[in-house]
């Protein structure tokens, strides 16, 4: 069965022209023309990744990010004219798993659906390891299922995030480097990947800790990278 992949853009021809690319390599295409559309047919179809442009009349990009996350954590890649750092950043935090800036290199955009569906459909794949459960603290994350919980509730995770928990849960107290978090859960190599990786570490942050601003887990060791950090159970 083919992967299904939502193109969302006002602009008619840039969908068009989207969508002739990903059928040629093999997957099914939808189309929208804006955030209500995009919404409705994520509620009827099987959608498993979303290009979602960002300045689009009756609801933009970045409103359905948010409210499409409310519901899904499938992969959105947010395409927008704007390539500055705080536009990515926002998309990022709005709930974006990428960005790709217009003019977009069609090799770079077919690169980057790739990589988020393989992520996406096949969640396995780092550092595989029997299937148990790894206790940290508040935290217990099952490597089978890749499910964390916290607190006995499970986390809702993005693909992405999920990535980055599973590499820093089967690692506790090993310091990862923002190059190396993107290369091994993004699975390409990255130019200046800080930006990228520091939002989702926020945002995975914000869904596990009970102060987000003073982190009992996820820690930044400045000037190295990020780490989960090994905490006593308590009994």
């Amino acid at each position: 069965m083919k992967e299904c992949v939502l193109v969302v853009d006002d602009d008619r021809e840039i969908v068009g022209a989207i969508a002739l690319l990903l059928e040629d390599e093999g997957y099914r295409v939808l189309r929208a023309y804006d955030g209500l559309e995009a919404l409705d047919l994520v509620a009827r179809e099987s959608v498993q990744l979303i290009l979602m442009d960002v300045m689009m009349p009756r609801l933009d990009g970045l409103s359905a990010v948010l409210r499409l996350r409310e519901q899904r954590n499938l992969p959105i890649i947010v395409l927008s004219a704007k390539s500055e750092d705080t536009d990515k950043v926002l998309g990022l935090s709005m709930g974006a798993d990428d960005y790709i800036a217009k003019p977009y290199n069609p090799l770079e955009l077919v690169a980057r659906v790739r990589s988020q569906l393989r992520r996406y459909t096949r969640l396995g794949g780092i550092d595989a390891l029997p299937a148990d459960e790894i206790v940290n603290g508040r935290l217990r994350y099952n490597k089978a299922e890749r499910v964390l919980r916290a607190d006995g509730e499970p986390v809702r995770l993005t693909a992405t995030e999920t990535g980055i928990v599973d590499l820093l849960m089967r690692n506790l107290g090993r310091v990862f480097p923002a190059e190396e978090i993107y290369r091994r859960v993004w699975q390409e190599d990255a130019f200046a990947p800080e930006n990228t990786v520091m939002v989702h570490i926020r945002r995975i942050r914000e869904k596990i800790e009970l102060n987000p601003k003073e982190p009992d887990y996820l820690k930044v060791v400045w000037g190295i990278g990020y780490k989960i950090e090994k905490v006593e159970s308590h009994s």
